[in-house]
Formats: C-alpha cells, sequence, structure tokens
C-alpha cells in the first residue's frame, strides 16, 4: 500500500513538471511573417495531406523541431527560399496524432498552431495565432504504362 502511494506521488509530480515544461515563449529568436497551410492530394489514388509553410526572418540559426497543427504532429524541415527563411511541416494520412496532455495543454483553434525549436539545447515552444488556408493542390496520377 505504501509503494502505491509512492508511486501515485511520484506520478502526479511528474505530471505537473511536464506541464510547467511547456511553457509558450513570447519573444522567440525569430520572426514568423506568414504561416499557411494547403491540403493535396493526387499522385497515387487515396494518397493526400497537408502542408504548412511557415516564413520567418531571424538573424539566428533556428533549429526547428516540430509543428503542431489540427490535432495532429509532423517534423519541421527548413527549405530554401529566396525571400524570408521557410520552413514545412509535411502531414499525410498517417501523421502522429497530438497526445491528450499535450492537446489539452495547447488548446488550439482551428487556426492556430504551435512549433517548437531548440534554443540553448532546451525544447521551447511558440504559437502562431494564425495559420491561413491556401489552396488546395491536386496531382495528377502517373499515366498507366
Amino acid at each position: 500500500m505504501k509503494t502505491f502511494k509512492l508511486l501515485s506521488i511520484f506520478t502526479i509530480i511528474f505530471s505537473f513538471s511536464q506541464c510547467a515544461s511547456l511553457q509558450l515563449e513570447n519573444n522567440p529568436p525569430f520572426k514568423v511573417s506568414t504561416a499557411s497551410f494547403i491540403n493535396w492530394s493526387g499522385g497515387q489514388q487515396g494518397v493526400k495531406g497537408m502542408n504548412v509553410e511557415i516564413h520567418y526572418s531571424s538573424n539566428k540559426t533556428i533549429e526547428f523541431d516540430k509543428i503542431y497543427f489540427e490535432d495532429k504532429v509532423a517534423n519541421l524541415e527548413v527549405k530554401p527560399s529566396r525571400k524570408n527563411k521557410l520552413v514545412v511541416g509535411f502531414f499525410s494520412d498517417n501523421s502522429e496524432f497530438l497526445d491528450t496532455d499535450k492537446k489539452e495543454f495547447f488548446n488550439l483553434s482551428k487556426k492556430e498552431a504551435i512549433i517548437s525549436y531548440k534554443e540553448d539545447n532546451k525544447l521551447k515552444y511558440y504559437k502562431i495565432k494564425e495559420v491561413k488556408q491556401g489552396k488546395q493542390v491536386f496531382y495528377p496520377s502517373a499515366p498507366k504504362q
């Protein structure tokens, strides 16, 4: 019984410490200029997904990690861009779903996203308040041979 109590106490403490570590940053080392998403389909029957593009500026090199959007999680990839810097999250039908703890903590509306990045070897989170919808893209499937 005593072991069960101790285990319960440690579980509760660990849960609170996890929530405390997910604080959102107000002043990240970058500035988001635009964020938008497009739904895409094609290439093969039943294949579809969504790309979220985030244009930003910064004097520092930023190590982006993940994006949390529409109850899903995707890795962020830095892509070349002529104007601003660009990171993209690629979501597909089999993208990872946001776990319940983060879903409740983030409490995102349909137009909001959270991005995670590393600064001084610490994982930090920033909320993008408006992700605009772009046009849907259809990629025609390859011709049958």
